[in-house]
């Protein structure tokens, strides 16, 4: 079966087992090691992966070892909001017409998100 994994477990999509590491960090409020990373993504995966992906989160500057106290543990270098908004910024500047692409963007707003947009735009402050 394409996209199953050796016991029948469907195979994460790229990146998107970075995007629960990255979730479960977020959610913990604290740092935590690999391990612990292990225990709350679930899924049977192998400390080995959960290593590799820190590492690799590492590399990319999205999560930062904790120095002091528990060694091995790691915590987001960025709120979620925040990694959010630098993925927006990259993918306007990726392509050819980043106005067209941001007018169709707010098109898509629902009002909620329009209003905060405007008062935020208004206040020249981020919400």
């Amino acid at each position: 079966m394409a996209g199953a994994g050796s016991r029948g477990r469907r195979r994460r999509g790229a990146g998107e087992l970075e995007s629960e590491v990255l979730a479960a960090l977020w959610a913990a409020g604290r740092p935590l090691t690999p391990a612990e990373i292990r225990q709350s993504i679930g899924g049977g995966l192998a400390y080995n992966t959960v290593h590799t992906i820190l590492t690799r989160l590492y590399d990319k500057k999205l999560v930062l070892r904790d120095a002091e106290g528990r060694r091995g543990a790691y915590r987001p270098a960025r709120d979620a909001a925040e990694l959010t908004a630098q993925a927006m910024r990259e993918a306007l500047d990726r392509g050819p017409d980043p106005l067209a692409a941001l007018r169709h963007f707010v098109a898509g707003l629902s009002a909620e998100e329009e209003r905060v947009l405007r008062k935020s735009l208004g206040d020249g402050v981020a919400p």
